[in-house]
């Protein structure tokens, strides 16, 4: 008789899901699952954590500071998440601050004037120099625009993450300052919606039992999510990233999001049952 594998119980609830899902996840134990993970999506908002390691990597080289101001203009107005739109044009915040919004509400304002503080080409140059060779950043974040902002695989996200991981996104301070960002998203809810909630209240003021470090993006034409999850049995990476369904309109329990929780409870379970592998 055949053992049921964790890679069977992914595809049977795929079954009935309408659309495509990508998946890369990795024990860091030498076990991974991988569905289309050289297919190309688009990004969404999940380009944000490729900016933030540009960043820091210009930081390192000495070319930019993390406590140089940004001031907030019309130029780099755009509707959607974030809080940087409810704000006076002309606030000032150090980069640092610039970058952490981008990435714990995915602040698309702050994320328009980091691309304009960095560069396009900047960052692309950084994104090949990391060997995430189907990544690239298209343009800013002006949706009656552009109808693509990137494109990246499921590979080369689950990459960025093991980077980190790994401490060798730029280099082990860049990759520790990033995880601490990271680990304040929130926008996560495709990752831990059906996790055990009494493991990740962040209201307990006791030690978190788990953690989850991640930037999610969702666009008409996808729903995105990935990041690291840290468990008392150890950390494993996690992507999900959806596109080819037929249902545009952004809520909360859109089918892709639905089924990408089901997917992540399915790899915590298992996970943690087997004390720190997926296999």
């Amino acid at each position: 008789m055949k053992e049921i594998t964790l890679m069977d119980r992914i595809k049977a609830e795929l079954l009935s899901y309408d659309g495509f899902m990508g998946i890369y996840i990795n024990d860091l134990k030498g076990h991974k699952i991988e569905i289309g993970v050289d297919e190309k999506f688009e990004t969404a908002s999940t380009i944000k954590a490729y900016i933030l390691g540009c960043l820091y990597d210009e930081v390192v080289k000495g070319n930019k500071k993390l406590d140089d101001m940004l001031t907030y203009t019309q130029d780099n107005f755009v509707d959607g998440s974030g809080l940087l739109r409810s704000l006076e044009l002309g606030t000032a915040l150090t980069v640092k601050n610039v970058a952490t919004l981008m990435i714990i509400v995915s602040d698309n304002i702050a994320t328009n004037m980091l691309i304009d503080y960095l560069g396009i080409d900047t960052i692309n140059a950084f994104i090949q120099a990391q060997g995430f060779m189907d990544t690239k950043l298209h343009n800013k974040l002006f949706f009656d625009q552009y109808s693509q902002l990137g494109t990246t695989t499921p590979k080369d996200y689950g990459h960025l993450y093991e980077k980190i991981v790994n401490g060798t996104y730029v280099n082990e301070w860049a990759s520790n300052e990033m995880l601490e960002i990271l680990k304040k998203q929130h926008y996560n809810s495709m990752i831990t919606s059906k996790f055990p909630q009494a493991l990740i209240d962040e209201d307990t003021y006791e030690e978190e039992l788990i953690y989850v470090a991640s930037k999610s993006g969702s666009m008409d034409a996808c729903r995105n999510d990935g990041g690291i999850v840290s468990t008392p049995y150890g950390k494993y990476v996690i992507v999900m990233l959806n596109k080819d369904f037929h249902d545009p309109v952004y809520y909360p329990n859109h089918p892709a999001t639905v089924f990408g929780s089901k997917i992540s409870r399915l790899i915590f379970d298992t996970f943690m049952t087997l004390k720190g592998s997926i296999e």
